[in-house]
């Protein structure tokens, strides 16, 4: 499968696979900025991706950025449609203590390509039953 994209910041870095077998290529900022603590900034990429029909690309965050300064990517994974043509964008969260700096050309997400299935909505009056029921949101325990 090939996804292609159109570098729109002569800034732009194409994302790339740190190691064989990775889900996940990592993507850059084309820009810098400061996500203060408890705050959120939608990061610039530089980026258009043209994904092949039936597939969506998934925005995740970097477990390390996570662990090491409690950054994350806001609405994980964020989804990127296949018939979206604008610049790809991250949202950033700081969860951490400090300001968090994104230098240009940082490693600020990852991004997972994965086929899309369409469902066939259908309406219907009744529900079939089921051992679990309606138990959700810690039912089974904590």
């Amino acid at each position: 499968m090939t996804v292609k994209f159109r570098k729109i910041d002569p800034a732009a870095i194409l994302p790339s696979y740190a190691h064989p077998g990775d889900a996940g290529m990592d993507v850059r900022s084309v820009e810098e900025l400061v996500v203060e603590p408890g705050g959120r900034k939608l990061v610039r990429t530089g980026l258009v991706m043209m994904l092949p029909p039936g597939y969506e690309a998934q925005v995740r965050p970097r477990s390390g950025l996570a662990l090491k300064n409690g950054v994350t990517v806001l609405n994980t994974p964020g989804t990127i449609d296949e018939g979206y043509r604008g610049e790809v964008g991250v949202i950033l969260a700081n969860f951490g203590a400090e300001p968090f700096r994104v230098e240009k050309g940082a490693k600020i997400a990852q991004i997972v390509i994965a086929p899309c299935t369409r469902a066939e909505i259908v309406e219907t009056a009744e529900v079939d039953e089921t051992a679990r029921g309606a138990g959700g949101f810690g039912s089974t325990g904590v």
